[in-house]
């Protein structure tokens, strides 16, 4: 497919998930290997901060409740990463995602430290650290549910293809809510760490508002260079941009 018909129909590729790698990551290219260290640095900088994170968590249930995400995505984008390699992009928000989860996880998210100095900075009455963790549960998603929505060719509006991936953050975000609302059932006060609330009765809300921006911010700021990733991701190499 050349450069210029990927562009002229970015919104709507034809389902091709299984463009053999060497058209992709695996090309012996510089580019290639270029890519190959990023995600390499990426799955260590996450196991890392797994395993120090694991050494002495504040709460060893809530540390486990809250990279219980982590330990979920890793194994799918391993299986599905020959056969659907996901952008740059995505995969270094991926990764900045794992980080947030993890550090909320070893200090709970109530006590993070960096999330009191927000707190003094602003003058806050809470630690507000686990709305970052609900921003970036809306960010992430979005991106994720765009590339798949674009690159498997279901969608060829623009606005539409927006809409939903708003959509799928805030559903995503709707089902952690009630995770946590099962998880106070079935631990009583023991979940109070993995709530966080800190008192608020709006919680649930505004988590679910901080997803709500997360997704429309993504959309906003990415979707231009993420249009740019998947189209090169979709190109035989000769026919990439940047080829030599």
């Amino acid at each position: 497919m050349k450069a210029e018909g990927v562009a002229h129909a970015l919104y709507s590729l034809p389902p091709n998930p299984k463009l053999p790698m060497k058209n992709r990551s695996q090309n012996g290219s510089e580019n290639g290997n270029e890519r190959h260290r990023f995600l390499l640095a990426g799955v260590a900088l996450v196991a890392i901060a797994l395993i120090v994170s694991g050494i002495a968590p504040y709460d060893r249930l809530t540390w486990f409740l809250e990279i219980a995400p982590v330990l979920i995505a890793a194994p799918i984008l391993f299986v599905t990463y020959r056969r659907f390699p996901l952008t740059d992009l995505l995969y270094g928000f991926i990764v900045l995602h794992g980080l947030v989860l993890i550090v909320g996880g070893a200090y709970s998210y109530a006590h993070v430290p960096a999330g009191f100095w927000v707190q003094d900075w602003f003058h806050l009455t809470r630690n507000p650290y686990d709305k970052l963790g609900h921003f970036m549960q809306g960010f992430v998603p979005a991106i994720v549910t765009r590339e798949i929505l674009l690159r498997m060719g279901y969608l060829t509006s623009r606005r539409m293809t927006a809409f939903l991936s708003v959509c799928v953050a805030l559903a995503i975000s709707a089902v952690y809510e009630l995770i946590e609302w099962w998880a106070a059932l079935w631990l009583g006060q023991g979940a109070d760490e993995f709530l966080g609330m800190q008192g608020d009765p709006w919680d649930t809300q505004s988590d679910m508002f901080c997803a709500m921006l997360g997704a429309m911010f993504a959309l906003f700021l990415l979707s231009k260079i993420h249009d740019r990733q998947i189209l090169k991701l979709s190109l035989k190499p000769k026919e990439r941009p940047d080829a030599s």
